[in-house]
C-alpha cells in the first residue's frame, strides 16, 4: 500500500489508508490510545483501541516526535468530538497496524506541541532542529518560501534574469570593515558584502537582473535586526531615467510580494494574529527633510547627516500618521554614507539613493549608479581607494553601460516585520550572528 498524505484523507472515508509521520502528542484515556500524527501536510488524530492487541502494545511504547507507520480506516467525526489543534478534525484514523521507524534519545528539551511555544529565544535557536518542527514556527519558513516564490515570479514577469553571483571575491565590494576575511588557497580573499559588482556586470549583458542570495555582513551588532549573514533580494536595472525608476520598480514589486502572500497563505497568517500592510504609492522624503521633522516633531536631532534605528522608527510612525502606509522612502543621503559607485546628486554632496523603511526598520537599500568609466575612476579616488584594487570591476565599463541602478532587499527582515515576530534570529532558520555559529 502506497503512503497517503494527511491533507487526502478528508476525502477517503471508509477506506484503509497508510499513514507515516512524526507523533505529535500521545494521550491515554482509559484503555484507548489515540496520537496525533503529523507529516508535511498537517496533523490527524489516530486511535487505537484494545482489541487491536499489536497495535495497542506498539502504541505503549510510543512517545512524542517517534516517527511512525501506520494503517487504518478513515472515519468521520461528530463534530462535537473534532480536534481542533488537527487541521484534517473531521476525520480520524482507527489504527489497525503500527510500526515504529524511529525513536527518540532522552528526553524532549521542548514540547513542541504547545500552539506557542513561550519559550526564550536562545532555547529556541539552541534546539533548532527541535523547535523548527512546531507548527506555528514551521509556519514562518512557509510563508517564506512564498515570498521568495512571489519575488522571483515578479521579476521574471518584468523582464529580469536570474543570475547567481560569486561569494568568494578579492576584494570587499562596499569597503569599510564590516568584510569577512577568508583564507583561499594561498591568498587573503573576502566573503562578499552584497553581489553589486557582478550585478552591474549583468545589466551589461542583460539590462535586467536579479538574484536571491547570501550575503556576509562583519557588523559587530546584536540586535533584534541584524544577523550576519542573510538572504538578499537583489536587482539591477539598465536604461533608467533617473532612482525615480528605481522606486517605482521597487514597489511594484513589495506591492505584489504582500498580495501573493496575503491570497495563499491566510491559514498561515492567522497564527500569528496579523494584517499585512498594502503596499501601494510608497511616500517619498528626502533624509533632510526626515531629520528637520524628527527635530520638529520629536524632538530628535542628529549629529550627521544620516538616521539611526530610532529615527527609522519614528519616521515611520509619522508617515503612519500622515500618508497611512506603512512604507516610506528616504532618498538622497550624503555622498560620505554611500558607497563610491553611487551617483552623486546635482548638489554633489548628496546622492541619488535611497533606503526603503518598512514598519520601522529599513529594509532596502537602493539607488541610481554611475555608468561612465571616468566619472568612477574618480569618485573612487575620492572615497580615498585606488583604482588599481578594482581594475576588474572597472573593466564592466570600458565597454559601453547604460544609466541604470538597481536595490538590495533584506528578506528576513521584510519576515519580522511582516509576522510582527520580535527578532530578526526567529526569520532565519540557522541563524549566524556575533555570538551564533551553531547549530
Amino acid at each position: 500500500m502506497e503512503r497517503t498524505l494527511i491533507i487526502d484523507t478528508p476525502k477517503l472515508i471508509g477506506e484503509t489508508v497508510k499513514l507515516a509521520g512524526w507523533v505529535n502528542t500521545r494521550r491515554d484515556h482509559g484503555k484507548l490510545i489515540f496520537i496525533d500524527l503529523r507529516d508535511r501536510s498537517g496533523i490527524i488524530q489516530t486511535v487505537i483501541i484494545p482489541d487491536k492487541k499489536n497495535a495497542h502494545k506498539t502504541a505503549k511504547e510510543i512517545r512524542s516526535e517517534y516517527v511512525i507507520e501506520i494503517e487504518g480506516l478513515v472515519k468521520e467525526r461528530p463534530k462535537s468530538a473534532t480536534n481542533e489543534k488537527a487541521p484534517m478534525g473531521g476525520v480520524e484514523i482507527e489504527v489497525e497496524e503500527i510500526k515504529i521507524l524511529s525513536k527518540t534519545e532522552g528526553d524532549l528539551p521542548v514540547d513542541i506541541s504547545e500552539d506557542d511555544l513561550n519559550i526564550h529565544l536562545e532555547t529556541l535557536l539552541n534546539n533548532r532542529s527541535l523547535t523548527l518542527r512546531n507548527e506555528k514556527v514551521k509556519t514562518i519558513f512557509k510563508i517564506y518560501s512564498g515570498l521568495l516564490d512571489a519575488y522571483r515570479e515578479f521579476m521574471k514577469k518584468e523582464g529580469f534574469i536570474e543570475i547567481k553571483t560569486p561569494k568568494i571575491l578579492s576584494s570587499a565590494t562596499e569597503g569599510g570593515a564590516n568584510f569577512f576575511k577568508i583564507k583561499y588557497f594561498e591568498k587573503e580573499a573576502f566573503l562578499a558584502q552584497s553581489p553589486q559588482f557582478y550585478k552591474q556586470a549583468g545589466v551589461g549583458v542583460f539590462e535586467r537582473v536579479f538574484e536571491v542570495g547570501t550575503v556576509f555582513r562583519a557588523e559587530p551588532h546584536f540586535t533584534t535586526r541584524h544577523v550576519n549573514e542573510y538572504t538578499s533580494l537583489d536587482a539591477e536595472m539598465g536604461f533608467i531615467n533617473s532612482m525615480e525608476d528605481l522606486m517605482k520598480q521597487l514597489e511594484k514589486t513589495m506591492d505584489y510580494m504582500f498580495k501573493s502572500v496575503a491570497k495563499k497563505y491566510k491559514e498561515e497568517i492567522k497564527k500569528y494574529d496579523v494584517k499585512l500592510s498594502k503596499v501601494g504609492i510608497v511616500p517619498r522624503i528626502k533624509l533632510t527633510e526626515a531629520l528637520d521633522i524628527l527635530e520638529k516633531e520629536y524632538g530628535k536631532k542628529m549629529e550627521k547627516v544620516d538616521i539611526d534605528p530610532e529615527g527609522e522608527r519614528l519616521i515611520c510612525e509619522w508617515a503612519k500618521k500622515k500618508y497611512k502606509s506603512d512604507f516610506v522612502f528616504l532618498t538622497h543621503y550624503p555622498t560620505s554614507v554611500r558607497p563610491f559607485y553611487t551617483m552623486p546628486s546635482a548638489d554633489p554632496q548628496y546622492t541619488e539613493s535611497f533606503d526603503l523603511l518598512y514598519n520601522g526598520v529599513e529594509i532596502a537599500t537602493g539607488g541610481q549608479r554611475i555608468h561612465d568609466y571616468n566619472q568612477l575612476t574618480e569618485n573612487i579616488k575620492k572615497h580615498g581607494l585606488n583604482p588599481e584594487e578594482f581594475k576588474h570591476y572597472l573593466d564592466i565599463f570600458k565597454y559601453g553601460m547604460p544609466p541604470h541602478g538597481g536595490w538590495g532587499l533584506g528578506s528576513e527582515r521584510i519576515l519580522q516585520r511582516m509576522l510582527g515576530l520580535k527578532s530578526i534570529k526567529e526569520a532565519v532558520l540557522f541563524p549566524r550572528d556575533v555570538k551564533r555559529i551553531t547549530p
